[in-house]
């Protein structure tokens, strides 16, 4: 794949996990609605954690790279004016790192080019040890001392069946699973944010950005 054309948009894609835990008291009415209902606290504030199991940003491999966000929301989420940070994987590359900046910052469009529309202001982005672990049923993402979360998805009727949201058109993905925050602990860009037992979510992701003409 040759690299695109100066100013044009690169191609890129990513398959993995995404969690996310935020501080409404109960699921996050934005999955369903989609954004048209507010939170339940009226402002969202919310830490979230991908695992990239495979992707790439042009020719830059992103494959086994983790990225955790911070996102502050004022009221519903489609009327914008987000603030949003990013901490990129220590162990990505000059142009990993650039490629997923310009992913998380919605600059590469496709499936994050929301962000750019809603984001009015991202706070920052920073290199940081990134780990999303998986044991059992529970999900981890530590980014250093700056985000601590584990959430543990919420057990349906049927046993060993966990309760999932399915065919949405929220814009994470179509199956969202509901889940829980067993710890929800955020200390950065002066934020100090503790959301234990709050609404998180679980997501397989698949996304990617415009393809460019050969």
């Amino acid at each position: 794949m040759s690299p695109a054309p100066q100013g044009a948009l690169t191609p890129w894609a990513i398959k993995g996990e995404l969690i996310l835990n935020c501080n409404c008291t109960v699921f996050c009415p934005c999955v369903i609605s989609l954004g048209k209902h507010a939170p339940t606290e009226g402002v969202c504030q919310a830490w979230s954690g991908i695992r990239i199991d495979k992707g790439h940003y042009g020719d830059s491999d992103l494959s086994g790279l983790n990225v955790g966000l911070l996102l502050e929301i004022p009221g519903q989420m489609a009327r914008g004016n987000w603030k949003a940070a990013a901490f990129i994987d220590e162990r990505a590359d000059h142009n990993a790192y650039h490629g997923l900046i310009e992913i998380f910052s919605g600059r590469a469009k496709g499936t994050t080019g929301l962000f750019k529309l809603l984001v009015s202001e991202f706070i920052g982005a920073e290199r940081a040890p990134v780990s999303f672990e998986t044991e059992g049923n529970k999900r981890r993402l530590t980014v250093g001392k700056k985000i601590q979360g584990e959430v543990v998805p919420i057990q349906g009727k049927r046993k060993g069946e966990e309760v999932v949201a399915v065919n949405t058109e929220y814009w994470m993905g179509p199956d969202i699973t509901v889940a829980t925050a067993t710890k929800g602990r955020v200390r950065a860009f002066g934020r100090v944010w503790d959301f234990d037992g709050r609404s998180a979510e679980i997501c397989q992701i698949d996304w990617s950005g415009p393809e460019v003409p050969r």
